[in-house]
């Protein structure tokens, strides 16, 4: 596969606003995604202020900010101001509080007030079902389910997003993110299943030019790596 054969959309993960500028110049890159952890790793202190100027430079892709309250009430009052900021916002709803009660009482609300949401932190196909559910089929939104961190348990994530993506095959305003990959491959394999959308970070968008590469070319690659390192190091035996 090459990547110009590539159906599902990328997104940029991050917060870093230098490295976002770059990427909204490459057309492979459909819309954006950001956290409060990513945000805080960018030295970011205000919120708002970040939010606002990326979106001025950014006006025209999508862009996911989160609410970051631990309770409903207040998530609510966060999400309809994140909403207001500008029409490519998508308001990132966690699947829980971090106590695990759910959210899906505030998805719903949201949803029928007409706020975009990018559901965000699902791991099971039980909780993609009841986002779905609670998301309805009028209003746009996004289900991010976290397929980098289920592998990172040991379980195959591809039989469960392939399972996601047949139950929102009848909701065309509902997109399956593939969320936290961790390499190239998790890009062919989100693609092989018709998940709709992956977020990558900067290390991954850096590989893709790896992707049908030539594997002789891939291996040589290699050996002159090792051996331009050693020569630098000024290794000796």
């Amino acid at each position: 596969m090459k990547l110009k054969d590539l159906t599902i959309k990328l997104f940029a993960d991050g917060a870093d606003i230098v490295t976002m500028l770059d990427l909204y110049k490459n057309p492979l890159i459909k819309g954006f995604t950001t956290n409060p952890s990513l945000m805080k790793k960018s030295g970011i202190t205000d919120y708002r202020k970040f939010a606002i100027e990326i979106l001025q430079m950014i006006p025209d892709r999508p862009i996911s900010f989160e609410v970051f309250s631990d309770e409903l009430p207040e998530m609510k009052r966060q999400a309809l101001a994140i909403n207001a900021w500008a029409e490519n916002v998508y308001v990132k709803i966690p699947i829980t509080d971090s106590k695990g009660k759910t959210t899906f009482t505030l998805i719903e609300d949201l949803a029928q007030r007409g706020v975009k949401q990018n559901v965000t932190a699902l791991t099971t196909l039980e909780q993609v079902a009841q986002v779905s559910r609670s998301l309805g089929t009028d209003t746009q939104a996004y289900i991010s389910v976290f397929a980098g961190r289920i592998a990172d348990t040991g379980i195959d994530p591809v039989p469960l997003m392939a399972k996601a993506v047949e139950l929102l095959k009848d909701k065309p305003n509902q997109a399956l993110i593939w969320a936290s990959p961790r390499e190239v491959l998790n890009i062919i394999q989100a693609e092989n299943v018709h998940c709709h959308i992956i977020t990558l970070t900067n290390e991954i968008f850096r590989k893709l030019d790896w992707i049908g590469r030539d594997l002789n070319e891939v291996s040589l690659a290699t050996v002159k790596m090792f051996r331009e390192d050693a020569l630098e190091a000024e290794f000796v035996l």
